[in-house]
């Protein structure tokens, strides 16, 4: 009683007439006053009229109302109050039921402790007023409840009919779809086929309604998956969009560092000349004052003759002068050869103009759902975020693995495409020729570089920004190449394994394949195992050739196992997360190259089948993206770029098949 009081007095009082809410309403702005004194208020406030609106008296905020054409007495009629005032009336009013004691002895001035609810009458009874109760015919069927410490009474609540005030809603037209009082019935609906009570109707609500809670809760179970893959979307956006920023900043940076470079460049070369031609002037400027000195002397000595009356002096003099002892019309030389006539600045705007033209820092492209944008030039490398496996493949390039100075057969094993500098790098792997080749295009023409290892390369995977590690089985090597897009050796790394397929797992860990030890080990950047895997199912190893590996979004090792014919996802840590295809159910013929999208789906290319087969990232077959037809024969390495592209090395031919996927084929 004490909650109630204070619920009453705090939470369910009209501030207007300070009285608990009766029929209340809640307003636009969520302050819930009684309907009618909001409306009296409202009717002495004649902008609120004009405005149709009904007016807050706590915060001066319209609320419009749906009928303005009614009188203004029901025009609250349509506002609900909101379900926390609502409840709390129901729950706490005037009008909520005591369960204590029972209500038909409370009427009678008498205090009987209640020992059933009657939730149709709405009455807590006591044992007496419950056996009456059983026996009345109207009130013998009514579910009744037992009062225990623990029960749960349910409240009704009467809902009175908008235009008979006195009358509950009881009956439902199924014509009209529409409750209704007695009195709207007989009115409104005695035409009407279909008129049942609320009451009869309610088993068969409730159950469409508990049918609907369960198609909500599992779309509700969708959109928290759907929540929790757009989180760890938005994280890896944010961290794929701080490399573009840094890739850029990068770009910004190296330009304005070849343009200060050459401004100190041109400033030196003015401050030497300018210095050298300054000292030159300098010197002559010496030697022009002391000439300038020698003709004063000359003059004021020609004076002194003169003016001495010696005619032997004036002679003498003339005789010097004539002999070429005294210079009187010869002239200083100050031209010799090397001397510094000008300098000048020349400036080519022209070629400027066109440099700034060409110096392409990269392009920002947003690929829309539906959309294939093949031209752009991706800022920084984003893994298949544009694949759309879905659609049919395009053959969009070929490039040759063959270059000057190769033998004619090709062995083209791994490859795979990062961009350096805002251009697309295919690195690939040349088993054959010994040696690791870079493939890009400039100013619209193809260049490659060529990097000999001394060794037989196999597996390739790239490491942090435009660095790619290499395995060289025979050698027990694994090297680390620079991309610029030419390649230059990094470091040589010793290993005690002869490792095949490789790919990087973190930042500091490899893992790399061993044919000899049927084992995939993980490794640091010096070479060292931290851990072997061999696992063991049915008895069996299930690891025998480990020729390619990639890792997954989440981490996971996969494994392309030719021996074997399957597909393998292990985890760092040893266990298999799952088998493709199951055992005793083989489906491909030779597996070799594998990658993954960003999407987390799996491309494995079937060397004999001449297909690319695409895998769901829990191992499940979907399709054959790429067969003969589309021109893949015998092929091994496959990766992915950022514009949606996909590569194939095809080993018969030496070539590198490029694809992308179109709706529109």
């Amino acid at each position: 009683m004490a909650t109630s009081q204070k619920l009453q007095e705090h939470f369910l009082t009209c501030t207007i007439c300070t009285e608990v809410f009766d029929n209340p309403c809640t307003l636009v702005c969520y302050h819930t006053f009684c309907r009618k004194c909001v409306v009296n208020y409202t009717k002495t406030k004649p902008e609120a009229i004009s405005a149709k609106s009904l007016l807050c008296p706590f915060c001066s905020k319209m609320t419009k109302v749906t009928s303005p054409e009614r009188p203004i007495d029901v025009w609250a009629d349509d506002v609900k109050p909101s379900f926390v005032i609502q409840g709390l009336l129901d729950s706490f009013g005037p009008g909520c039921k005591d369960t204590k004691n029972c209500t038909f002895c409370h009427r009678e001035g008498e205090t009987t402790p209640a020992t059933v609810w009657c939730s149709v009458c709405d009455d807590a009874l006591c044992d007496e007023c419950a056996r009456a109760h059983s026996r009345i015919s109207s009130t013998r069927h009514h579910d009744t409840t037992d009062l225990t410490s623990e029960a749960s009474i349910p409240r009704k609540r009467n809902i009175k009919c908008k235009e008979h005030k006195d009358e509950n809603i009881k009956f439902l037209c199924k014509d009209c779809k529409k409750v209704t009082c007695h009195t709207c019935c007989v009115i409104y609906h005695r035409k009407c086929e279909s008129v049942v009570t609320l009451e009869s109707e309610l088993p068969a609500l409730k159950s469409q309604l508990l049918n609907k809670k369960k198609t909500i809760w599992k779309k509700q179970i969708q959109m928290e998956a759907k929540v929790d893959a757009v989180k760890v979307n938005v994280v890896s956006e944010k961290d794929r969009y701080a490399r573009m920023e840094h890739d850029i900043k990068s770009f910004g940076n190296n330009a304005r560092e070849k343009i200060t470079f050459m401004e100190n460049k041109l400033l030196d070369e003015l401050k030497e000349v300018s210095e050298k031609h300054i000292e030159q002037l300098t010197a002559d400027l010496k030697s022009v004052e002391m000439s300038v000195h020698m003709y004063r002397r000359q003059a004021e000595l020609i004076d002194q003759i003169l003016k001495s009356e010696c005619d032997v002096g004036v002679y003498e003099l003339y005789q010097g002068c004539e002999a070429g002892d005294v210079e009187v019309d010869g002239d200083i030389d100050v031209k010799k050869r090397g001397r510094i006539a000008r300098i000048m600045l020349r400036q080519n705007e022209d070629m400027l103009s066109r440099a700034l033209d060409d110096l392409q820092l990269g392009e920002i492209d947003v690929q829309y759902d539906g959309m294939v944008n093949l031209e752009a030039t991706p800022v920084s490398q984003d893994t298949s975020n544009m694949l759309d496996l879905k659609a049919a493949p395009v053959l969009q390039d070929t490039i040759s693995v063959k270059v000057a100075g190769d033998e004619s057969n090709m062995y083209n094993g791994d490859l795979t495409v990062l961009p350096v500098n805002g251009t697309d790098t295919v690195v690939v792997t040349d088993y054959s020729n010994n040696s690791v080749k870079s493939f890009y295009t400039r100013n619209k023409q193809r260049h490659h570089s060529k990097l000999s290892l001394g060794g037989k390369p196999w597996g390739i995977t790239r490491l942090k920004d435009n660095q790619v590690a290499v395995t060289v089985p025979r050698s027990s090597q694994i090297v680390t190449v620079e991309v610029n897009p030419d390649l230059v050796l990094l470091s040589t790394i010793r290993t005690s394994k002869q490792y095949r397929g490789i790919t990087s797992v973190t930042p500091s860990t490899l893992a790399a394949g061993s044919n000899s030890d049927k084992c995939v080990d993980i490794l640091d950047t010096r070479g060292n195992v931290l851990k072997s895997i061999k696992p063991i199912v049915r008895g069996k190893e299930i690891i025998h050739i480990p020729e390619f590996l990639c890792t997954t979004r989440t981490g996971n090792i996969l494994v392309s196992d030719s021996c074997s014919k399957r597909v393998l996802c292990l985890t760092a840590g040893g266990d298999v997360v799952f088998t493709y295809p199951t055992p005793g159910h083989t489906t491909l013929g030779s597996p070799r190259g594998i990658t993954r999208t960003s999407t987390g789906d799996i491309l494995v290319t079937d060397y004999y089948q001449h297909t690319v087969v695409q895998l769901t990232e829990s191992g499940r077959f979907v399709r054959n993206i790429l067969t003969a037809d589309d021109g893949v024969s015998y092929p091994f390495g496959v990766c992915v770029d950022g514009r949606g592209r996909v590569y194939v090395c095809n080993l018969d031919s030496g070539e590198i098949k490029v694809f992308s996927f179109s709706n529109t084929v």
